[in-house]
């Protein structure tokens, strides 16, 4: 049986399902294709490895993101205010697509997402690979630097509506990018799909910051109660999930050993579930970054506990063969862990004071008693 997870940001739910291709699922109710156990132990051990690369990459590289001084690497900061309206603008958006693929037909809807996926994809993938190209090419390799410049108006009154700045290895990365996507577009194959999502939940782990360790619990409790509510409460979340079809999901197939390359029986994991649980891991790296004590505590106490609740939805979803909502068992998983061990060693005033724009102000501060001590 095959795992079906959230969509990002919209739908997060596990169920039992039989898919006809790389997006779309033909049975809900009952898997036509039963899966061998190798089959399965292949397909969720693949999900989970896969879910954790973006989130320790993405993680790593928001430390970076942090204290880079380029405009169009610095990351989008979510406020408590912005961690409090999510889940009511994740609703919204959830029945809004649920009346869409009621209303009007399905082949529609899902072409106009797979060309604005499409477009998103190249991009992301294309960022997401560009410090890889930068350690492969040569040093001689020549690197012509391009801008990209569009203003509006003349003389003093002229106003710069685009300006990207790009040289010859960020062409080079497009261009592979945009191979990607027209397969995905052409073929639907999951392997395109999985680079795609993998690039977009990386980005999202990246470039998407939580200001303070109050403001992710305040997100993922929202989001914990949309969760469980859209997937227990009603048939909305299962039913967008069967319908929408793009890259926000990484796939596996479960007949791989049977068909090679062109299985077509999918366990599933929604980027939801891994962007969003990520960006509060990627905090904690950072929280332990500010504290300058050459450790990764909380940052590998997140981490694991991460692999603990999805093994957990995985191991009740395989159990009792219902759909489930992931964030009911990672939310509890990954605030719970963190919060314990700053109990333990004496640290939930310093986790809870931790600001992202006080952490220059703390390594300072964290530098001065160093000297003190010496």
């Amino acid at each position: 049986m095959a795992e079906v997870e959230q969509p990002f940001p919209e739908e997060s739910v596990l169920i039992n399902a039989s898919s006809s291709n790389g997006s779309d699922l033909a049975n809900v109710t009952a898997a036509k294709f039963v899966s061998t156990p190798e089959g399965t132990a292949i397909a969720y051990g693949s999900l989970v490895f896969m879910a954790l690369l973006p989130i320790f990459f993405g993680a790593l590289r928001s430390v970076s993101c942090a204290k880079s001084k380029n405009s169009s690497d610095m990351p989008e900061t979510i406020t408590s205010r912005d961690a409090a309206r999510f889940p009511i603008i994740a609703s919204c958006t959830l029945f809004g697509l649920y009346l869409f693929f009621k209303i009007f037909s399905q082949e529609y809807i899902n072409l106009l997402l797979s060309m604005y996926f499409f477009v998103l994809g190249v991009l992301a993938l294309s960022h997401t690979i560009s410090p890889l190209m930068n350690r492969v090419f040569p040093e001689n390799f020549p690197n012509k630097q391009y801008q990209l410049l569009f203003t509006q108006g003349s003389g003093e009154s002229k106003e710069e509506i685009v300006n990207y700045e790009f040289d010859t290895k960020d062409l080079v990365c497009l261009c592979f990018s945009s191979v990607v996507g027209v397969w995905y577009l052409l073929k639907k194959h999951w392997i395109a799909n999985n680079l795609f999502g993998l690039a977009f939940a990386l980005n999202g782990v990246e470039l998407l910051h939580l200001n303070n360790v109050s403001t992710g619990c305040i997100l993922l409790g929202g989001l914990f109660i949309y969760d469980v509510f859209w997937v227990f409460g009603t048939n909305v979340m299962v039913t967008v999930a069967k319908s929408f079809e793009a890259p926000i999901k990484l796939v596996f197939p479960q007949d791989l050993l049977e068909k090679g390359l062109e299985a077509n029986n999918f366990a599933m994991l929604g980027l939801g579930d891994i962007v969003i649980p990520g960006i509060f891991i990627a905090l904690l790296l950072r929280f332990d970054v500010s504290l300058k004590k050459n450790t990764r505590t909380y940052f590998y106490t997140s981490f694991f506990a991460y692999i603990f609740g999805l093994g957990l939805t995985i191991f009740v979803m395989h159990t009792f063969k219902h759909a489930q909502p992931a964030l009911l068992y990672l939310v509890p998983s990954c605030i719970g862990f963190p919060v314990l061990v700053a109990l333990i060693k004496g640290e939930v005033t310093e986790m809870f004071r931790y600001e992202e724009n006080s952490a220059e102000p703390l390594e300072d501060a964290t530098e001065e008693k160093e000297k003190k001590d010496m």
